[in-house]
């Protein structure tokens, strides 16, 4: 059985090599020992409520109980611009005309745009190659859900989600290499790092501060401003799924889209219902996403489970998955 558990200390060798396996462009897990140890520490601490509430970001971990091999990682941050800047590009239509001569032109621009101050967010998606069918991308992804339903306040009343940007078959990224690379004068990996690892001061300054016309771009960048990683389609959807929409903001960096959704309309979060545990002998009943209802006790599991009025049934493999007994509650979203 896969369960999604809270990451801790422990779990570093496991986030190193989800680190190394996500390549380039995933922002939110480099290859630096520090910065990962330093995001296990306050992830233990963000599930004990032991930071400042919008300072908390929640690291999951997808476990295979059967051979204890950690096969994914997921993270939901607080709240994101809080203590640095959270820049995108916005992509606005600028429209001129020239009444002497009757014309009018419409020109698409990016606009240096700090609008999501206060957002949570939920990233970091990823899963072994070899895991990403049967469900488990699914489990991961809804399990982020689960928890910010538990307790709602701890988030923002809007949630996003900045997926990866195109990177062409060589590893290398066009809107990079055409425009950003042009502010920032270092190599993507290096910016990449920078980006995660510091507090982002310099892209405070270097950062574009006039609009740039896509038309003055080279097409190949030009052609890639929203367009997601070839790797994040199946991310895509599933956030299209729960209620997530683009909102015309995309990456400084790759031109990934950001999408977003009012917290309360995310369908998991809308739809999971809390019932009381009752333990069956055998697992019957139709499959369901199940999570425990406690923050500091996160789990998540999909299991087949009965519904009985205000009740839960369980069997006993699910019900210690979960570390929950007779009598406990769980949230459950069928």
């Amino acid at each position: 059985m896969l369960v999604v558990r809270p990451a801790g200390s422990a779990d570093f060798d496991s986030l190193m090599e989800l680190a190394v396996l996500s390549g380039r462009g995933f922002t939110s897990l480099p290859e630096d020992e520090p910065t990962l140890r330093e995001r296990l520490a306050l992830s233990e601490a963000s599930f004990q409520a032991g930071v400042a509430p919008l300072e908390a970001w929640y690291t999951l971990m997808l476990e295979d109980l059967e051979t204890g091999v950690v096969d994914g990682v997921a993270g939901v941050k607080a709240a994101v611009g809080i203590k640095r800047p959270f820049f995108s590009f916005r992509v606005v239509t600028l429209a001129q005309s020239s009444p002497v001569l009757e014309m009018r032109f419409d020109h698409k621009a990016l606009v240096l745009v700090n609008e999501c101050a206060g957002w949570s967010e939920v990233g970091s998606l990823f899963l072994r190659p070899e895991k990403r069918k049967g469900g488990a991308g699914r489990l991961l992804a809804q399990s982020r859900y689960m928890l910010i339903g538990i307790e709602p306040q701890r988030f923002s009343e809007m949630v996003l989600a900045e997926l990866r940007g195109w990177f062409d078959d060589d590893g290398s990224c066009p809107f990079w290499e055409h425009l950003a690379s042009k502010f920032f004068r270092l190599d993507f990996d290096q910016a990449d790092l920078m980006s995660a690892s510091t507090n982002g001061q310099f892209i405070l300054d270097l950062a574009p501060r006039h609009p740039i016309y896509t038309e003055l771009l080279a097409p190949a960048a030009r052609d890639v401003i929203g367009k997601v990683h070839r790797d994040g389609e199946a991310a895509r959807a599933m956030l299209e799924r729960e209620g997530f929409r683009y909102q015309g903001l995309v990456d400084l960096f790759d031109a990934g889209p950001t999408v977003a959704a009012p917290r309360d309309d995310i369908r998991t979060v809308r739809d999971a219902r809390r019932l009381r545990v009752k333990i069956g002998e055998d697992a019957f009943g139709e499959e369901a996403l199940i999570s425990t209802t406690e923050v500091s006790r996160f789990r998540a599991v999909r299991a087949a489970v009965l519904i009985d009025g205000e009740a839960a049934i369980l069997d006993r493999a699910t019900a210690d998955a979960l570390g929950v007994g007779e009598g406990d509650h769980v949230r459950v979203k069928a």
